[in-house]
C-alpha cells in the first residue's frame, strides 16, 4: 500500500512492506525508474524477515514538493539530504541502503558523509559520488557518446525535447542502456507514468547541468557539496553491483572503484544484464542485501 509522509522539503510517497521488527533496507530507484524496479526484489528480502522500504525520488510519481519557492534542484547534495530527512521522518537511525543511478548516488553519499545511518551499502555502478570540479575532462570517445543525452540536456533543445517526448525519450534510454534485456510495454507503462510529475523534467535538467557546474544548486546543501569535492572514502560494508551490459556506464564500470571503499568491499559483476540491476536481476541485487545485512 502506498504511504505519504512530508519529510525536509518534499512530501514523499513510498510503500513499505515486511516485518515493522526487521532490519530496515531502503530501495533508492534512478533515472528514468521508479519504484517498480523494485517490485521483485521487495518479497525475496521480505521473506528473509527484511523491512522494506521504497520511495519516489523528487521529481517522479506522487512525491511533490510542499513549497513552489523550494529551487526543483536534482544535484546530488539535495537527493542526500532527501533520504536523511525521509529516515528521520521514520524514526530509523540507521539502515541498509541500496540503490543505482541516482537512488545509488544518494545512498553513496549518506554512506561516505554520515556513515552511522548506513549499516551496509549495495550500489550499482560503485561509487555513485560526482567529481564535479573534475567534470570538465574529457572522456575517452567510446565513454563520452554514451553520455549524449546528458549533453542534450544541457541546452534548451534538450528540455524541450524531454517536455514534449518524456514518455518516448526514456523508453529510448531503457532499450539502449539494457540491450539484452527484452521488457514489454506493459513493464514500461507501469513506471513511465511515473514521469508525469509536474516537477519531473525541472528536476532532471538540474539534476544534467549542476554535474557538469553549468548552473549553481541550492544554497541549502551547499556546505555538503563542498564535502563531496573531496570524494570522500566510504567506510561500511559494501557490494557493489556492475551490469555486463549496462549500455551507459562507462568502459570497464566500477572495475578501479575500490579506492573509494575503506571498509569492507565486494565487487560482482552480473554478466548480461544492463543498467536496470534491481529489475533486470532481482535475485543478484537482492542476495547483495542480504549480504551486508
Amino acid at each position: 500500500m502506498l504511504k505519504q509522509v512530508e519529510a525536509g522539503v518534499l512530501s514523499v510517497a513510498y510503500e513499505e512492506s515486511g516485518s515493522s521488527n526487521g532490519t530496515p533496507v531502503l530501495l533508492l530507484h534512478g533515472f528514468p525508474y521508479d519504484i517498480h524496479a523494485y517490485d521483485e526484489v521487495t518479497p525475496l528480502l521480505v521473506s528473509a524477515g527484511c523491512r522494506l522500504i521504497t520511495p519516489y525520488l523528487r521529481g517522479y510519481g506522487p512525491t511533490r514538493f510542499l513549497s513552489p519557492d523550494t529551487p526543483r534542484s536534482g544535484q546530488q547534495a539535495v537527493l542526500a539530504h532527501d533520504l536523511l530527512a525521509f529516515m528521520d521522518v521514520l524514526a530509523i537511525p540507521s539502515a541498509v541502503l541500496a540503490g543505482y543511478d541516482w537512488g545509488g548516488r544518494a545512498a553513496c553519499i549518506v554512506a561516505a558523509l554520515w556513515p552511522e545511518r548506513a549499516r551496509g551499502l549495495v550500489s550499482g555502478g560503485g561509487y555513485n559520488i560526482q567529481d564535479i570540479p573534475g567534470s570538465i575532462r574529457p572522456q575517452a570517445p567510446e565513454n563520452e557518446f554514451r553520455y549524449w543525452y546528458q549533453y542534450y540536456f544541457h541546452g534548451e533543445r534538450g528540455r524541450a525535447g524531454l517536455e514534449q517526448n518524456r514518455y518516448e525519450f526514456c523508453k529510448l534510454l531503457w532499450t539502449l542502456w539494457s540491450p539484452n534485456w527484452h521488457f514489454d510495454d506493459a513493464t514500461y507503462k507501469q513506471s513511465a507514468a511515473s514521469f508525469d510529475n509536474r516537477d519531473f523534467v525541472a528536476v532532471v535538467i538540474h539534476s544534467y547541468r549542476h554535474r557538469f557546474a553549468l548552473i549553481p544548486g541550492d544554497p541549502a546543501v551547499e556546505n555538503t557539496e563542498l564535502l563531496l569535492v573531496a570524494q570522500p572514502p566510504i567506510t561500511v560494508p559494501t557490494v557493489v553491483l556492475d551490469g555486463g551490459g549496462d549500455g551507459v556506464s562507462l568502459v570497464g564500470g566500477s572495475e578501479h572503484h575500490d579506492r573509494f571503499f575503506t571498509g569492507p568491499y565486494q565487487r560482482r559483476v552480473i554478466p548480461v544484464v544492463g543498467h536496470n540491476l534491481p529489475q533486470e536481476a532481482p535475485h543478484d541485487f537482492a542476495a547483495a542485501i542480504l549480504s551486508v545485512i
